[in-house]
């Protein structure tokens, strides 16, 4: 590394995997004096998103400032919006009017709700793309004197959501639609136990349907039939932001940048992807995107540029999924247990102790930032089922 000019990193994007990679970057470094780290993001709170379903229900949350959450690394809060990447000139745009030069770019923009391929799903639909839209939904449900709640999308966003609402709610019915049924993925054991959990709330589940078009009073399905709606949450699919295929990085058909194994763009190494802005290839396929491999790909990048400036070869990354903890409600949960490649194993924790579980593992990425502020340069650690795993990185 040039110990005379300080090497700018950029950090676009403040979910758990950019927040991770920043502070990782930040804290390794801090008194070296020889790295500059800069972390943009549109806005100075973090968007737990892992809670936006009790959001939207009207419950307090923790309010997370970025800003804090840096303290004491050394990195730089930059806010506001990427509007455009430059790498042949290395800059980022930011709210059109300002620009940041950068040496390494960590690309963590995420993702947001997909609301394109269904007509009035955008003027007629809430999202939880962030914290301003759950409250707006939250807002919404308190006005509805009694009528229909419909959610579009039956994974795991959709199941949360619907069953935080039936129960903060009773008075509302609760409709879940979606071409598949709720936790087809999952064990059988656990796919009983969502049910019937579903059924207890009186939430009412059509699947196998689809949503043609969405009208500020009904959505309207491919059957030709209609369900009267008060009001709707979209959940169904997930939309990348362009910039990186405008940046002419080499990009998948979602959009997502494509990696190498130490998750570097393949056309251009001085950028790398994280999170769900990253087309990650294992050995059973590209990753989806989750909290639970956001954090680990935005430590593992901060390793890999640090390792590359030392002029040392970056080593692969791994990754293997554990669980699939999903909220039905505040006192209830179910957890799948997987194999590595996401695949249900038999073990499942349901009731009061799989929402302890949960909790648990929604908490974790504060307790995994704090130890790395405080972390020496031997190793990472980010939050596995509920636990620690330390990630050595030879120097």
């Amino acid at each position: 590394m040039n110990t005379t000019t300080r090497h700018e990193v950029l950090v676009v994007g403040a979910g758990y995997a950019g927040l991770g990679a920043a502070i990782q970057l930040a804290a390794r470094t801090r008194k070296r004096g020889s790295l500059r780290v800069t972390l943009v993001n549109p806005y100075d709170t973090f968007t737990e998103r892992l809670r936006l379903h009790m959001t939207a229900t009207g419950q307090e949350t923790a309010d997370l400032n970025i800003p804090e959450l840096l303290d004491g690394t050394g990195a730089e809060f930059v806010r506001g919006w990427v509007t455009a990447v430059d790498t042949a000139a290395k800059t980022v745009r930011i709210d059109d009017d300002r620009l940041l030069r950068y040496d390494t770019l960590v690309y963590g923009l995420g993702s947001i709700t997909d609301t394109a391929p269904v007509p009035g799903v955008d003027d007629n639909a809430y999202t939880l793309n962030s914290r301003e839209d759950a409250t707006l939904l939250a807002d919404r449900l308190t006005r509805i004197d009694g009528g229909t709640v419909v959610i579009g999308g039956s994974g795991l966003t959709g199941i949360e959501a619907a069953a935080e609402i039936a129960e903060r709610h009773p008075e509302l019915q609760v409709v879940l639609l979606g071409r598949g049924e709720p936790g087809a993925s999952m064990h059988p054991k656990a796919k009983a136990y969502l049910d019937a959990a579903l059924a207890r709330l009186g939430v009412r589940v059509r699947s196998g349907v689809e949503v043609v078009k969405m009208l500020p009073d009904r959505v309207e399905l491919a059957d030709g039939s209609s369900i009267t709606a008060a009001a709707v949450l979209w959940t169904s699919g997930t939309r990348v932001s362009p910039l990186a295929a405008a940046a002419g990085l080499t990009v998948d058909e979602r959009g997502r940048v494509v990696t190498d194994s130490a998750l570097r763009s393949v056309s251009h190494p001085d950028v790398y992807a994280v999170g769900d802005a990253a087309a990650i290839r294992q050995g059973y396929g590209v990753m989806h995107g989750t909290c639970q491999s956001g954090m680990p790909t935005g430590v593992h990048a901060a390793l890999s540029i640090l390792r590359v400036l030392a002029g040392k070869e970056p080593k692969p990354f791994r990754f293997g999924y554990y669980h699939t903890p999903v909220s039905l409600g505040r006192n209830d949960a179910v957890v799948q247990f997987t194999r590595p490649d996401d695949s249900p194993r038999r073990i499942v924790l349901t009731g009061k102790r799989a929402a302890k579980y949960k909790e648990a593992v929604t908490a974790a990425p504060w307790a995994t930032f704090a130890r790395m502020k405080k972390m020496p340069a031997s190793g990472a650690l980010w939050p596995h089922g509920g636990r620690y795993t330390r990630i050595r990185s030879a120097k």
